[in-house]
């Protein structure tokens, strides 16, 4: 395994000798290319790095789970290839940011920070999110932002370049969606919080019983022209940007704080 570390303005080569026994110095980056490395050994790897560096940049990445799983806040991972399953997941306040596709449940229970995806990403990203941000290039796969939730203070808010696969906002209990392509069937579907914003409204028969459909309104503009200005930063030249929030986009709300209370028995 070779690193490359810079130290202030300094490149300094290590490779895989021991520390000295004084205090090392800060590194501000590293670098650690993952290859078939098992999972483990990746997690360990890129530890070990962010524990000396506050930037790490991995590359060569093939699949390997839990990629900065509670990454906290003043620690950015950058990440080359395709990481698997619960990149980032508990993510407490760190970045982190895929130059390549991302696999299930990006983000899984995430507190805080930031996670952006240069690619399209698998099932069920943003899954139990509660704090932080995350961007998506292109496309996602089934259940994104499936229980989603507000957490005191915090708004968590997922952004979707492309389309969504079915059930987009399932069990929906707080946040913000943002959706620049097509949605799939059942488009929240159990949803009893927040708000899912859609580029195009959805036909009158797919509006799930106990939700409303309406155009976006002014109460709504400064929270989604913050999250459009975020995605289009983030990827600006890489695609047609995303709308301004004047330019017709619609919102799905439940009905009522207890839109299926009349479902259950008293």
């Amino acid at each position: 395994m070779i690193e490359t570390i810079e130290i202030e303005v300094t490149a300094v080569a290590v490779t895989g000798a021991e520390p000295p026994a004084a205090e090392p110095p800060t590194a501000t980056r590293a670098e650690v290319a993952l290859g078939l490395s098992h999972f483990k050994e990746a997690n360990e790897r890129v530890r070990a790095a962010l524990a000396r560096a506050d930037e790490v940049a991995v590359t060569d990445a093939h699949a390997q789970r839990y990629l900065g799983c509670a990454l906290p806040a003043g620690k950015r991972l950058a990440i080359g290839g395709t990481p698997g399953n619960d990149l980032g997941c508990y993510l407490d306040g760190g970045a982190i940011e895929v130059f390549g596709d991302g696999q299930d449940q990006v983000g899984n229970t995430m507190n805080a920070g930031s996670i952006t995806i240069h690619g399209r990403c698998g099932d069920a990203a943003g899954y139990a999110l509660r704090g932080g941000t995350i961007l998506v290039r292109d496309e996602c796969g089934w259940r994104a932002g499936i229980h989603m939730k507000e957490y005191e203070r915090k708004r968590p808010a997922l952004v979707i370049g492309g389309d969504a696969g079915a059930f987009l906002g399932e069990y929906m209990a707080g946040g913000v969606i943002v959706l620049g392509g097509e949605p799939g069937p059942y488009v929240g579907s159990g949803m009893h919080g927040g708000v899912i914003y859609l580029r195009r409204p959805l036909a009158a028969d797919a509006v799930t019983s106990g939700l409303v459909q309406a155009p976006a309104t002014e109460e709504d503009v400064p929270g989604l022209a913050e999250l459009i200005g975020a995605y289009n930063e983030a990827f600006a030249g890489e695609g047609p940007p995303l709308p301004a929030p004047d330019g017709g986009w619609w919102c799905l709300r439940p009905a009522s704080a207890r839109p299926y209370g009349s479902l259950y028995a008293h």
